[in-house]
C-alpha cells in the first residue's frame, strides 16, 4: 500500500501481527483509530502499556495479576480442597465469569503439542504437581476439547492417579445427531480410564 504514509503503514504492520487480525481488519482499526479524539488513542496506548509494565504471573496458580500472589490465591473463602487446571489465564476469566466456580486454579501455560515442539517441560505441570497436598481432594482437568486438550488432559491424569486425588473432567454437552447410547457408552469408558467408576 504505497499510497499510505508511513505511520499507518507502520500501524497497519504491528496490528496485523495480532492474532485473530489480518491487514484488512488492522486497517479498519487504523482508520477508526484516526477518527477518534487524541485523548481516547492516548488512553488506549497508556493501557496497553500499562498491562506490559504492571502485569504478572501469580507465583502460586499462575494467573494473571498485578498482585503476587493473586487474588484468588489469597481469597480465603475459596475452596482449597479443589484446584482447576486450565490452560490458559483467559480460561480463568471465563469460568469466574460463571460465578459458579468457588475453588483454586492452575494455569498451564499452553496444552501438550508434540508437533509445535510443547512437551511437557514447557507447562506448568511440575508446579501442578508441587500444589497437591493433604488439602487437595480434586482436580478438575478443564483443558479444551481439542486433540492437545484431550492429550493434555490424559497426560495429566496418568500424574495424578497416584496422588490419591479425585481427577474430574469437566462436562461437555451431546453434539445434535448423536446417539445416547453410543454417549453413554463413550462416557462409561472415559469414567473408566479414569478411574472414576
Amino acid at each position: 500500500m504505497p499510497y499510505l504514509s508511513k505511520s499507518l503503514q507502520r500501524a497497519i504492520d504491528e496490528l496485523s501481527r495480532l492474532p485473530g487480525i489480518g491487514r484488512k481488519s488492522a486497517q479498519r482499526i487504523v482508520f477508526y483509530l484516526l477518527k477518534l479524539p487524541k485523548e481516547e488513542v492516548h488512553g488506549l496506548a497508556q493501557s496497553l502499556e500499562d498491562v506490559k509494565e504492571k502485569a504478572l504471573y501469580c507465583s502460586v496458580c499462575f494467573n494473571i495479576t498485578e498482585t503476587d500472589p493473586c487474588p484468588i490465591c489469597t481469597n480465603q473463602n475459596r475452596d482449597r480442597s479443589v484446584i482447576c487446571v486450565v490452560e490458559e489465564a483467559n480460561d480463568v476469566a471465563a469460568l469466574e465469569k460463571t460465578g459458579d466456580y468457588k475453588g483454586l486454579y492452575h494455569v498451564l501455560g499452553g496444552s501438550l503439542s508434540p508437533l509445535d515442539g510443547i512437551g511437557p517441560d514447557d507447562l506448568r505441570i511440575k508446579e501442578l504437581l508441587r500444589r497437591i497436598n493433604d488439602e487437595v481432594k480434586e482436580v478438575i482437568l478443564a483443558t479444551n476439547p481439542n486433540a492437545e486438550g484431550e492429550a493434555t488432559a490424559l497426560y495429566l491424569a496418568k500424574l495424578l492417579k497416584p496422588l490419591g486425588v479425585k481427577i474430574s473432567r469437566i462436562a461437555r454437552g451431546i453434539p445434535v445427531g448423536t446417539d445416547l447410547e453410543y454417549s453413554l457408552v463413550c462416557y462409561l469408558c472415559h469414567c473408566q480410564f479414569y478411574g472414576l467408576v
